[in-house]
């Protein structure tokens, strides 16, 4: 299988490292203060077309970070409010007594009410109105703000529904995105929705799907077991096209890496200034640490909807350590990004031979050892 040319050598064997374990296809990039400093990819697409710097790789629920990045922006401006409740702009959402749940409580995954249904169908998940209708129907499991508990679906389109009610224009929530956060940031190869034409980039998923069994039954009626988290269901063309608010999103490690290092200074993306101050120190804000209720085991999940973990250098290079400052977020099968804004690096990683275990940093972490390297160097 082959490294990129143009990688530094401690990219490349990183690399080389990760095929040898069994990866497919991986694709790297890093911003230091802005500036690319790492470009890289490595292996075949699955189709059997090596990987090059514009192949398209699904990102699983990195695509909550654009989604939760679309909803502070509308806090910014005013037209929602993130400590009052999601059924100020969207009455229905309070049925079964969810009235009481706050963007807030949706953002950092402890909102009582994380599920779609276990009976939800391929047909409904690819069709906005039939899921935002199902999420407003939902019952809670317990009281909003008491316990975490992950919205594997339902997150996006609670958020993502309430974004399009308020959107002056009442666009699609698709081009909402791609309008008032993509374009801003330059990210013009993330795609929530994928075009037709644009499908012939993408690569072909490979490997396991995500656990589909957890406590108390809540991970079955928040992700159906007949709607797994991996290549059955993420590799279909209508899923591809339908842009799922929580787990949709296609792009390139260069355009993704871009959202993240927007967190990590005002103003740094081509002097955009996406976030506000306030904004950031949100999603720098821990939620209550303890298990999740969904999986099972803890997740660092933030206030703002980003997570608290990134591989770090490590002896062992296996990385995961929880780093003060840091926002990220992960995706099934070990997709992951994230910015250091103390280092002001930012970095994400992508590819398509999905990985499951205990810890969702580790396939990577050797890789981060060499973007730290790097990042050191040039600081």
């Amino acid at each position: 299988m082959q490294v990129a040319d143009n990688a530094d050598p401690r990219v490349g064997k990183a690399l080389q490292r990760a095929l040898d374990a069994g990866e497919k296809g991986v694709q790297i990039a890093a911003l230091l203060d802005g500036e690319l400093i790492v470009d890289a990819w490595a292996g075949e697409t699955g189709t059997g077309r090596p990987v090059d710097g514009d192949t398209l790789f699904p990102v699983f629920s990195v695509t909550k970070a654009v989604t939760a990045s679309v909803t502070h922006v509308y806090a910014q401006r005013g037209l929602v409010d993130l400590d009052r409740p999601v059924a100020d702009v969207w009455p229905e959402y309070a049925a079964h007594g969810k009235g009481g749940i706050t963007f807030d409580h949706v953002l950092s995954h402890r909102s009582g009410a994380p599920t779609i249904g276990a009976d939800t169908t391929l047909e409904e998940l690819c069709d906005w109105d039939s899921m935002a209708a199902r999420v407003a129907d939902q019952s809670p499991v317990a009281e909003p703000g008491t316990r975490n508990a992950y919205s594997p679906f339902a997150f996006g389109w609670v958020l993502g529904e309430a974004v399009r009610r308020v959107d002056p224009r009442r666009r699609p929530f698709q081009e909402i995105v791609r309008q008032e956060v993509l374009l801003p940031l330059g990210m013009d190869d993330f795609f929530l929705g994928l075009p037709d034409d644009q499908r012939h980039r993408v690569a072909t998923l490979v490997g396991d799907s995500a656990p589909t069994t957890g406590p108390d039954r809540l991970l079955e009626e928040s992700s159906p077991s007949h709607l797994p988290f991996g290549p059955s269901m993420f590799n279909l063309p209508q899923v591809q096209r339908a842009g799922l608010p929580s787990a949709g999103g296609i792009a390139t490690a260069r355009a993704t890496v871009r959202l993240f290092d927007a967190y990590a200074a005002a103003g740094r993306q081509d002097g955009v200034q996406l976030f506000t101050g306030d904004t950031l120190r949100r999603c720098r804000k821990p939620r209550p640490v303890g298990v999740d209720h969904t999986y099972g085991f803890g997740m660092p999940v933030g206030h703002g909807g980003l997570w608290h973990i990134a591989p770090g250098v490590s002896d062992d290079s296996q990385g995961g350590a929880l780093t003060e400052g840091v926002l990220s977020h992960t995706g099934a099968g070990g997709t992951i990004a994230w910015t250091e804004p103390e280092l002001g690096l930012s970095v994400a990683v992508l590819h398509n031979r999905m990985f499951f275990g205990p810890q969702p940093v580790a396939p990577f972490g050797a890789v981060a050892d060499a973007v730290h390297a790097i990042a050191a160097e040039r600081g």
